[in-house]
């Protein structure tokens, strides 16, 4: 019921830290994966515990992400809204031109012999800047059986190569059913671009909607093709790494090296 992440895998791909209680797996999309031309990354995120049952909870997910995906310079949330609308008012009550995606998370909460499964929506929204980094704020909304409101947060960061940048997610504990542990995320799907994402803009007085122009894939293809990574921590205290790649398009230019 926290969390984001992704749309129709493309490639998957595992490792799980040495170890650890938890294992982790990571799909990816581009959506269209068409070379120079706007896409809409998609993620998703498939957590089980290796000793079985009910994984630890998630608290943070550091997702890497190639080189030459213009996150900042996308156009893509042209607009900010704040941890405290979300709190209060919901994801209605940020600006249309705010949205950066869309998702969705399913989580298991243990109650006794019996796992519950807890759907939630998930919305991805453009916060304030963080340290001078491009800031994303994530409103996740559970209905049954624990109706509860999660907001979380994540900001853009440098990252080492292979990959060219990693936003930073940082996720609350959340509470379950009285007497039941926290509530621990076994699925997280999201997509960050233009898909169903609809922007408005004045034009000679009048408000006129346009779909935003979003992440621009590079005119080369990376040799080996579009590489992912996602490094998670969980509350116990153990790590889960995974990747998967991309693989370029058909007819494509490979860039050397």
């Amino acid at each position: 019921m926290t969390g984001a992440l992704a749309c129709a895998l493309v490639c998957m791909c595992f490792s799980a830290a040495a170890g650890a209680a938890q294992s982790a797996k990571l799909g990816a999309s581009l959506s269209p994966e068409r070379l120079g031309h706007s896409t809409t990354i998609g993620f998703s995120l498939q957590i089980a515990s290796t000793g079985g049952g009910v994984p630890s909870p998630v608290t943070g997910v550091d997702l890497l992400y190639p080189p030459g995906l213009g996150l900042a310079q996308s156009g893509l949330g042209v607009e900010t809204c704040s941890e405290a609308t979300l709190q209060i008012i919901g994801a209605g009550g940020c600006p249309p031109d705010s949205r950066m995606g869309f998702g969705s998370a399913l989580s298991e909460i243990q109650f006794g012999p019996e796992i519950v499964i807890e759907p939630a929506s998930v919305e991805i929204v453009r916060g304030p800047q963080q340290g001078g980094h491009l800031s994303l704020l994530f409103y996740a909304e559970g209905v049954y059986p624990v109706k509860a409101q999660t907001v979380f947060s994540g900001s853009l960061q440098p990252a080492t190569a292979p990959f060219g940048r990693s936003i930073d997610i940082s996720i609350p504990l959340v509470e379950s059913l009285p007497g039941a542990p926290d509530v621990a995320t076994a699925r997280l799907h999201a997509t960050i671009g233009p898909l169903h994402l609809t922007y408005y803009e004045q034009v000679n007085h009048r408000t006129v909607a346009y779909e935003p122009t979003g992440i621009v894939l590079p005119t080369r293809c990376p040799r080996g093709g579009f590489r992912f990574a996602a490094e998670l921590g969980f509350a116990d205290g153990s790590r889960a790494s995974t990747s998967t790649v991309v693989a370029c398009p058909r007819h494509h230019s490979r860039a050397k090296g």
